[in-house]
Order: structure tokens, then C-alpha cells, then sequence
């Protein structure tokens, strides 16, 4: 086994229960002792009962699980903590099914766990925080072939990328190199290179394929080339955008092989799952490095069951 990777047994021994795991989570989201999640103070008072807390500055009582993604689930910490490992360690992700079994819930509530999980992943950077460099953009299309639809759900408005879902993917080369990709309601040239300009860095180089909605953007703000993959060309010289293909591949096997389907509304959920792995979870990263860029993410996060089935507005 790898020295960056612990086996699931040494994650059972380091974590064997609910106070453990609340004991690792709060020196990570509080190193410096507990913090009011509703006005930040540290004027904090201990409870009698372990991992309850008081603020004199607002009269307010939280725990480690106020204002995350765990507020208000009654599944004990240290099984979030093994579904948190389970899913940075999964290349491809690991279903609602499997996750359930695996830490002894309901389907239903395995699935409501991902979803949240899938929340934490999609933390913001910071806005200074751009793509640099040599970055290749691409895009893929998610969704069912039009010929595998029942007929009373086919659009019969053309085939390809006819009722998929548009995914833009900017990935930066070199080691460490990011990756970030973001679902499209369509694929317009101003909606792709808003994109591009919210998470590229001014004077970078671009490498793209031949759609027109790149055509423009080689001058004043970026350096860009592109391959034609419609006349056979995918790669000339250091131009090429296999980079970003590899990450469709994984995503794609991801969503047909282990989670089946994806709705449009959930997709984007999925999308930060598969680019928090690829650039938090990198295997590259001791496992606890990689658990450490979970939690982080973790604050502020709270999603309800309303939110996320979509019965209220996000």
C-alpha cells in the first residue's frame, strides 16, 4: 500500500467512534478552540455534556455540527468521517447503495449524506485564485442518447448534444495543476467565456479545439490556440486539450458506471465531486491531507433535504 494512503482499518482505529471523530473535527474547523458559528466570537462556555458549547457573546448554544453540512443529522460523526474518506478515496465515487451498506443507513439517507458531501466539494477559491499558465479548456455533453429515450420523452430535435447538459472543463498544466469545470444552462459563446474569465488568469495561454465560441479569445487578454478535432488533428506540438479529455473520461465512467444517471439539477453537484478529487484528493496527498480539504469545506454548508430534492428554491 501506499504511504500516502491508509486502509480502512487504520481509519476505524483512529476513529472508533462519535467522540473521536468530534474531537478531530473541532481542532480542524477551531485550531484555536471553539468559535460562535452565528457571530464568530470566542467568548465560550463548555457545557457539562461533551461537545456542547454556549456564546456570552449572543446567547447562542451550537456544537461541531452547527452551520455544516452535519446539522441536524442524527448519523454519528465518525461514520461521516469513513463516508468522507470513502468518497475522496473513490476514483469514480461511490453509490448511495454501496455507501449505505457500507456504514449500515438507509438508501435514503446515504443519498441525502452524498448530497451534502457533494456540497462541501464545491467550496470556492478565492477570486485572486485564477487558472495561470497553460490551460486547456474543453467541453462534454452529460446526459441519455436520444435513442435510448421512450419515445414521449425524445426532443426529435437532432441528435449529439440534443438534451445533454453542456459541461466547460479549464484544467492547468504542470504538477499540481487544477482543474475546474462548471455545467452550462447553454453553450453560448458568452456563457463560455464568462467562465473563462471568471477562473483564468489575464495573460495565460489558452488550448482549445475548434469551437467558435474560442475564436476570439487570442489577443488583448489571453494567448490561445487550438487543434481541429473535426479534421482528425488532436494534437500539434504542445497544443493539444488531452488533459481535460482524461478528466471527461473519469467523470463519464464515474456517472455511467457507479451512479447510473445524473439529473440536470443535481449535475453540477456531481461535476464538484469529481473536480474536488482531482485536485484535493489527489492520491499524491497522504489521506489525512485529503480528509483535511473535506472538512474544510465543510463550514457554512448546511443543505436540507427541501433544498437538495429541490421542493424549495436553492
Amino acid at each position: 500500500m501506499s504511504k500516502s494512503t491508509i486502509s480502512t482499518f487504520q481509519l476505524f482505529e483512529t476513529f472508533p467512534d462519535e467522540a473521536s471523530a468530534r474531537v478531530y473535527l473541532e481542532g480542524r474547523l477551531w485550531p484555536n478552540g471553539p468559535v460562535c458559528p452565528d457571530c464568530k466570537s470566542d467568548r465560550i462556555t463548555t457545557r457539562t455534556r461533551p461537545g456542547f458549547y454556549h456564546c456570552n457573546a449572543c446567547n447562542f448554544d451550537f456544537t461541531v455540527r452547527t452551520g455544516t453540512v452535519f446539522e441536524r443529522s442524527k448519523v454519528p460523526l465518525h461514520k461521516w468521517v469513513y463516508s468522507m474518506y470513502l468518497l475522496v478515496t473513490a476514483r469514480k465515487g461511490i453509490s448511495s447503495m454501496q455507501l449505505a451498506k457500507e456504514i449500515g443507513v438507509t438508501q435514503k439517507t446515504a443519498w441525502f449524506i452524498l448530497g451534502r458531501l457533494r456540497e462541501a466539494c464545491g467550496t470556492p477559491g478565492s477570486p485572486d485564485d485564477k487558472l495561470k499558465g497553460i490551460v486547456e479548456i474543453d467541453e462534454c455533453f452529460i446526459g441519455g442518447k436520444e435513442a435510448n429515450k421512450h419515445e414521449h420523452k425524445k426532443l426529435k430535435a437532432g441528435r449529439g448534444s440534443v438534451g445533454k447538459t453542456p459541461v466547460l472543463g479549464m484544467r492547468e498544466r504542470g504538477k499540481g495543476g487544477r482543474t475546474v469545470a462548471v455545467t452550462l444552462e447553454a453553450q453560448t459563446l458568452h456563457a463560455i467565456q464568462s467562465e473563462i474569465h471568471a477562473h483564468v488568469e489575464v495573460g495565460s495561454t489558452l488550448y482549445t479545439d475548434e469551437n467558435p465560441a474560442y475564436n476570439d479569445l487570442n489577443g488583448l487578454f489571453f494567448r490561445a490556440a487550438s487543434v481541429n478535432h473535426s479534421a482528425g488533428e488532436y494534437v500539434r506540438g504542445s497544443v493539444h486539450t488531452n488533459g481535460m479529455e482524461s478528466v471527461w473520461a473519469v467523470l463519464k465512467r464515474g456517472l455511467h458506471g457507479v451512479y447510473h444517471h445524473a439529473s440536470p439539477k443535481h449535475l453540477f453537484r456531481y461535476v464538484d465531486e469529481f473536480t474536488f478529487r482531482l485536485n484535493e484528493g489527489n492520491v499524491a496527498r497522504h489521506t489525512f491531507e485529503r480528509l483535511d480539504s473535506f472538512v474544510d469545506g465543510i463550514a457554512g454548508k448546511r443543505l436540507t433535504y427541501e433544498r437538495l430534492t429541490g421542493k424549495v428554491d436553492a
